[in-house]
């Protein structure tokens, strides 16, 4: 990356400019934000569970270790702070406008996924046995179905098992967060410094044991778990691929739109520069057309000369 060109791409000079390129992407971030909205709204879909079935549902009903509102704080919120923190090393806006769009349709997209899946799978969770009979007493109709008499609210979430939402979210984010980092530190760069994978695979060792935590706390099947987080991290990898190059490329720490940028005026200071010389150049070819016509013209005289004096001698001969 050429670094000469850092510092001169702010917020201040091209914050404005690079928003409006993109208004489209954060009009349709808000748009995914409100589907997903409704797609939290939409009941999930209540499936066939008999009395066969509650000996993988009677796991207890515990407390989440990692609460709700922790998932978007490290998922979103500290890959932020560590875009800013990069920002005020580099001053490169096109970096930190492009990491928090792609962190954030990252986190979105997989968001409306993730839900549109619960809703329509509908799987119970291990725990759904109490969500269902909080007493204990559990009750059957003529078709072996459930009739549950817990909380409504309780027994709704009790069918949105698959996949994991605190696994996809978290792959999402810091899937896409360590995407960045071995962008930016080039831990692909063939020298052979392995201490860097350290930091590339922390976040991905956090996200996984926020999904471990989901099963310990009999949330989610282990398969839930493992859907959950491989949606995250391919959604992570494409999004992170719209705005960068892969992490063992060239440029790989930069986003494409500062390279485009770099190489756009590096066209135009050589258009410049060709531009003003082209006059010196003109300029030069005229004092050499100028010397050789005034050269022609000297061989020119002394021709002429040569043939006057000619004729003045065949003249004063004939005179004799």
């Amino acid at each position: 990356m050429d670094e000469v060109q850092l510092g001169s791409h702010t917020i201040r000079s091209h914050g404005l400019t690079i928003a409006r390129t993109h208004m489209h992407d954060w009009l349709i971030l808000v748009l995914l934000v409100v589907i997903w909205v409704v797609i939290l709204i939409i009941h999930p879909f209540y499936r066939f569970v008999g009395k066969d079935m509650m000996d993988d549902l009677r796991y207890p009903l515990q407390s989440n270790t990692v609460p709700v509102w922790a998932v978007p704080m490290y998922a979103v919120l500290l890959p932020m702070l560590i875009f800013i923190f990069v920002y005020i090393r580099r001053r490169d806006v096109y970096d930190l406008h492009h990491a928090v769009l792609g962190l954030l349709f990252s986190v979105l997209v997989t968001a409306v996924i993730t839900d549109s899946i619960k809703n329509a799978v509908g799987r119970p969770r291990p725990d759904f046995f109490w969500r269902c009979f909080p007493d204990g007493k559990d009750v059957y109709d003529k078709w072996g179905n459930v009739i549950c008499h817990g909380d409504k609210s309780v027994i709704r979430e009790g069918h949105k098992s698959f996949p994991s939402g605190h696994t996809s979210w978290s792959f999402a984010g810091l899937g896409f967060l360590s995407l960045y980092l071995s962008g930016k530190i080039k831990a692909f760069d063939r020298r052979g410094h392995v201490a860097k994978l350290c930091i590339v695979f922390l976040p991905l060792l956090v996200a996984s044991l926020v999904g471990i935590s989901r099963v310990d706390d009999y949330w989610h099947h282990w398969q839930d778990v493992f859907a959950g987080g491989l949606l995250g991290l391919v959604v992570a990898t494409f999004c992170y691929l719209q705005f960068y190059p892969p992490p063992y490329d060239a440029n790989g720490s930069g986003t494409y739109a500062y390279f485009r940028v770099i190489e756009e005026s590096t066209a135009n200071t050589t258009n410049t520069i060709n531009a003003a010389n082209l006059p010196n150049a003109m300029t030069g070819e005229i004092q050499i057309a100028n010397q050789q016509e005034s050269t022609d013209n000297g061989f020119m005289g002394m021709h002429l000369a040569r043939n006057s004096n000619s004729v003045l001698e065949d003249v004063e001969s004939g005179k004799s």
